[in-house]
């Protein structure tokens, strides 16, 4: 039974339709992949990788080419999305594995938290990475199914260049352990199953499905299904298993009539982890990679598709980030909560998904592990200086090369990424005025930022 339509049919009977009934809710759909490189979909440029299922998505939806991850690495770029929030404010400025004892603040609400509230089904399956003691886990953030695991993949015994001895990998279901170290190679299908019948079992309540993979992350893992298809390599094999996956979820909620109530995003964590050589993805030419504040570290493909609402076909260049995600999809499904929604470090988006109009973005900041190492405002990026990673020696085949964590370092620099995404050309100064004003704006922030992680490291 449709509770939405039935609750609607009452209140008319009674004389009055409440807003947030009378508004058919929407379902929201968000598809998260690890690791995955801005070049890597044909739609965004790259002729080697068959991905037919996220390229359809773009052909009826749109591809938004300066979409920016939250952080540049796994965990604090989660919280981004799910909070809508700098990781830095939620308690998880860097990655957490199964030796950390912190994880998302225990009263933060995240999208899932705020659509449960307001009548979704909640479920979540594939990887949190926002700590795995229990406080911490998807169950006790609005998720109210949870098939995955707590952490990457890769932090299991079988890590090839391990910095601790890692403990058994588990899977959960919930809050139980089903099994430990699960087969890479069936992951894809496995949540993707999981993620099918989650669909069909809500087809008939709004529901939030969060579907965050473990690949193109190392280890990397494909079904025998792809196996050696693409004819590119093991990374392309699991682009393909990965596309497949997605449609497999578009082709079940069409076929159930909910493709035009319902809001589906892809899009991926952080830019490639360079390291790993031909088991990691393309930047297509960005600066650098995962681990770092350029380009090539934060600017990952979003496609968004929901017929009728979302134009078909289109390339946006307005730039925004996963930060305005959950302020743009509660507000969308009506799930405000009073003296919360005001805590958002992004801002509600649907004039860029939903319209032609441009309106400014206000600054989004680039922060690292709690240090603010850029601010986009407008066309213009401006870097602080700071050493980041380079990788001297890529590896080969799931072995990792030769990568070093503070290999080089920027003074100052002002880029125009309208004319230059690669971030090759410093304007710094041909353009003092507005360099000043943007570096004022990152010392401001900063302070910010350290008062935040103050708070919690007393």
């Amino acid at each position: 039974m449709n509770t939405t339509k039935y609750l609607m049919t009452l209140a008319a009977a009674a004389g009055a339709v409440p807003t947030a009934i009378a508004a058919e809710k929407p379902n929201v759909v968000i598809l998260l992949t690890d690791d995955q490189g801005y070049g890597d979909l044909r739609c965004y440029g790259n002729p080697k990788v068959s991905t037919p299922n996220i390229d359809r998505l773009a052909s009826e939806g749109t591809l938004y080419t300066d979409f920016y991850a939250g952080a540049a690495a796994s965990t604090p770029s989660r919280a981004g999305l799910l909070t809508g929030r700098y990781a830095e404010r939620v308690g998880v400025p860097d990655v957490v594995d199964d030796t950390s004892d912190n994880g998302i603040k225990v009263d933060e609400l995240t999208i899932a938290d705020y659509l449960k509230q307001h009548g979704y089904s909640t479920g979540m399956f594939g990887k949190w990475h926002l700590g795995y003691q229990p406080e911490y886990m998807p169950n006790r953030h609005g998720f109210t199914e949870f098939y995955g695991l707590p952490y990457s993949m890769d932090m299991w015994p079988f890590h090839p260049a391990p910095d601790h001895a890692y403990r058994a990998l588990p899977l959960y279901q919930n809050e139980e352990v089903l099994e430990y170290n699960p087969p890479v190679d069936e992951m894809t299908t496995r949540l993707t199953d999981r993620a099918v019948d989650f669909i069909r079992r809500n087809a008939d309540e709004p529901f939030f499905l969060y579907l965050p993979y473990t690949q193109p992350h190392v280890p990397l893992g494909v079904s025998d299904k792809f196996r050696g298809k693409s004819g590119e390599g093991l990374y392309a094999d699991v682009l393909m298993e990965i596309d497949w996956s997605v449609g497999q979820i578009v082709n079940t909620i069409d076929s159930l009539g909910l493709g035009d109530n319902t809001l589906i995003l892809f899009t991926s964590d952080n830019g490639p982890w360079l390291s790993y050589g031909n088991h990691a993805g393309s930047t297509l030419g960005l600066r650098e990679g995962k681990g770092t504040t350029f380009e090539g570290g934060q600017r990952v493909p979003l496609v968004a598709r929901m017929p009728g609402k979302i134009a078909a076909g289109k390339r946006d260049s307005r730039f925004f980030s996963a930060l305005d995600l959950a302020p743009t999809i509660t507000t969308m499904a009506g799930a405000t909560m009073p003296g919360k929604n005001k805590n958002f470090d992004g801002q509600d988006v649907s004039d860029i998904l939903f319209s032609e109009k441009s309106s400014a973005h206000k600054p989004f900041f680039f922060v690292y592990n709690g240090k603010v190492e850029a601010v986009r405002d407008g066309r213009y990026k401006c870097v602080a200086p700071h050493s980041y990673r380079i990788v001297t020696e890529p590896g080969r085949d799931g072995e990792p090369g030769r990568q070093i964590i503070d290999g080089a370092s920027t003074g100052l620099a002002l880029f125009d990424l309208e004319t230059d995404p690669y971030e090759k050309k410093d304007i710094s100064s041909k353009k003092p005025e507005i360099t000043a004003r943007l570096s004022a704006m990152m010392d401001e922030f900063q302070k910010d930022m350290d008062n935040e992680m103050a708070q919690y490291r007393k």
